[in-house]
């Protein structure tokens, strides 16, 4: 028993851990707030792209990047020195003319390395100490690196991300260019100028030039410091804030020189050093030698334990005073109190800015697709006047052409019944009466005058000495056989007006491709889809329809030609058998009772009327002249059917159109959270 709760318990466990929806839990913050959106922009439903999922990733690595802080200035005023000053080790060249020719982006990493990116995408990388190779603008080779990112193990790489710019009054053009955009993109600005060189009119003119806009994440730093006295000092940062306010919020005097010196023999910094170098060491040795044990660097670790104490008991007074006196220290809180609180705004506001037009992209190409099936509608609602009016044009053109036949057989049958009149002849006849008197019984005889029909001289006349009854009927049958082929066709007609609209739209929506990369590949797919197959979507409903109301009239059609098809002959024969059995009828009772009867003489309007009796003519009449006849009930019922299967399928591509619309809700909705 317990066995078996264990089993159940185990199952039940399984299932939840496989079927139930786990909440996701996001981390706190912009990256958790991107990742919330990324989560929904990706819903399966939207049928995501790699290129949607590439920059929504990308938002993710902007919004973890370090804050980028650009150092320019104009050339030789000590970019490279004061860098290397903050970053507390001197790996940046430095020279006299501006030797810094292309964009160094300073990153954390794990260890010292150079990453060389080419204009053609290709990358490599190098030695830290070999960068000197790559940036010293006086070498022509260097025209294809379009920039250099340099990796160090500092801390405050971490949290901050240098870059280092060719001077705005660099020897080219593009490399001034290229200083304008960084600074237009990254987060703080240091303008690095000589404090014996500052506020001159040279300078005003850059500045006016390139930093009017920058105010609030800029600050001027006058290097060189040391140069001056302190009175001179001060003196020339009130000269420059004063003149230069209006494009920094803070002015400070540094010496990059001293910063340089003091940070490089700082505690933390000389103790890395030697981390750094006995861990290489120890690395390199155990690559080089077979060992079974750590024996073999025991004295190295032991001259390491040493440096480490040396530089732990020594005296650090004069340096803290020299990074004091370089005053390098207020720049660095300028960055975090002043730069970085506004360049996280800055960079979470830039974020989701983006992220909210990205979703205005998806909407854009969404409202692309409804917009294709907005045409279809107009097309096909378009078309309904113009089909209505075509079916109402097949009714009004063949009914007069019914009409002319109708006429045709009315004038054989008076034809007929004419000649059959003509040939009504007399003829003298007896009967015979008893009559009564005093002296008996006595039987008299009495001519009267009767009738007979000459069908011998009837059938000459109409059936072999002339052909024009024949004539009649042959010309009658091929002008229905005629209508029956142009209705067929007029039909048709009404398919291919619908086809040729609707095929205009096909066209252009079988080859749309979607206009933004990140838009739904699939989604266009589905779309090209949906246009390639429109006759199995729309139109084979209409060609349906159409081709089961031309059965009908075809099976219509049969059926009279038929009719017409039934030998006029024996309607003659008929006809005739009838009125000469009428005659005989009524000269039987003429015999009998003289007085009460006379003899029958059919009139031509009788004649004509057996006629059309024998013929079926009641049903033909129907056919062919009725204001509601069959030709009007099929186009009656053909445009209901119509208007029925356009409405069906204007409803089924709104249909299609909803799901886009309903997404485009989504989409803005997401907008709306962001």
């Amino acid at each position: 028993m317990s066995a078996n709760l264990n089993i159940l318990k185990s199952f039940v466990n399984e299932y939840k851990d496989s079927y139930s929806i786990k909440e996701v839990v996001y981390e706190e913050g912009l990256v958790g707030d991107i990742k919330k959106i990324q989560t929904k922009l990706l819903n399966e439903k939207f049928f995501p792209s790699n290129q949607l999922v590439s920059i929504l990733n990308k938002q993710i690595r902007r919004a973890r990047y370090p804050m980028e802080v650009a150092i320019t200035g104009q050339f030789s005023s000590g970019k490279s020195t004061f860098l290397n000053a903050l970053l507390s080790r001197n790996i940046l060249p430095t020279g006299i003319t501006p030797v810094t020719s292309k964009v160094n982006f300073i990153n954390y990493g794990e260890e010292y390395k150079l990453k060389i990116t080419y204009y053609s995408g290709a990358q490599e990388y190098a030695p830290i100490e070999a960068i000197a190779d790559f940036t010293d603008q006086r070498q022509n080779e260097m025209k294809d690196i379009k920039y250099l990112t340099l990796y160090a193990p500092m801390d405050i790489l971490k949290d901050i991300s240098f870059v280092d710019t060719p001077g705005l009054n660099s020897q080219s053009q593009s490399d001034t260019e290229t200083t304008r955009k960084v600074l237009r993109d990254v987060g703080g600005i240091i303008w690095l100028t000589l404090i014996d060189n500052a506020g001159k009119l040279s300078e005003a003119e850059v500045l006016e030039e390139y930093m009017q806009h920058f105010k609030n994440k800029s600050l001027c730093v006058l290097n060189q410091k040391d140069k001056l006295t302190p009175e001179q000092v001060n003196t020339t940062t009130n000269y420059v804030s004063d003149k230069f306010g209006k494009y920094f919020a803070k002015v400070v005097p540094i010496s990059a020189r001293m910063a340089l010196e003091s940070r490089a023999h700082q505690k933390d910094i000389l103790i890395h050093d030697e981390y750094t170098k006995v861990v290489n060491e120890f690395k390199k040795e155990l690559l080089e030698k077979d060992v079974d044990d750590l024996n073999f660097f025991e004295n190295n670790f032991k001259e390491y334990k040493n440096k480490i104490h040396a530089i732990q008991d020594s005296d650090a007074t004069t340096n803290t005073n020299l990074l004091k006196e370089s005053n390098i220290q207020e720049v660095i809180d300028f960055i975090n109190t002043t730069i970085r609180p506004q360049a996280a705004e800055a960079k979470e506001f830039a974020i989701k800015k983006d992220l909210k037009s990205i979703c205005d992209i998806l909407i854009k190409e969404y409202e692309t697709i409804t917009k294709i099936y907005d045409v279809l509608v107009d097309v096909l609602k378009d078309c309904e006047a113009k089909v209505l009016e075509h079916f109402e044009n097949i009714y009004k053109r063949y009914s007069k052409e019914l009409f002319n036949i109708y006429n045709s057989l009315e004038a054989i049958m008076e034809k007929i019944a004419h000649e059959t009149y003509k040939n009504i002849k007399k003829k003298t006849s007896n009967r015979f009466e008893e009559s009564k008197t005093f002296l008996g019984g006595k039987i008299e005889k009495f001519e009267y005058e009767t009738f007979w029909i000459d069908s011998d001289s009837i059938y000459k006349s109409l059936f072999y000495d002339d052909q024009t009854v024949d004539k009649m009927f042959k010309r009658s049958i091929k002008l229905l056989k005629n209508i029956e082929l142009d209705t067929d066709e007029s039909f048709r007609d009404v398919y291919k007006l619908i086809k040729n609209e609707v095929n205009k739209w096909q066209e252009p929506y079988e080859l749309i491709r979607k206009h933004r990369e990140i838009a739904s590949d699939l989604e266009f797919s589905n779309t090209r889809h949906f246009a390639a197959k429109v006759y199995e979507n729309v139109l084979n409903a209409y060609q349906a329809a159409i081709l089961e109301n031309i059965s009908a009239l075809r099976k219509k059609f049969a059926y009279f030609n038929g009719a017409l098809s039934y030998s006029y002959i024996q309607t003659t024969q008929a006809t005739i058998a009838h009125f000469e059995q009428q005659i005989f009828e009524s000269e039987e009772l003429y015999k009998k009772e003289p007085s009460r009867f006379s003899v029958s003489h059919p009139r031509e309007d009788e004649i004509v009327a057996k006629l059309k009796a024998n013929f079926g003519f009641e049903k033909i009449e129907d056919f062919l002249t009725s204001k509601r006849n069959y030709l009007f009930k099929i186009v009656k019922y053909s445009k209901e059917q119509y208007l029925e299967i356009n409405e069906d399928r204007i409803k089924f591509v709104e249909s299609k159109k909803e799901q886009y619309l309903e997404k485009i809700k989504d989409l803005e909705k997401i907008k709306e959270e962001i």
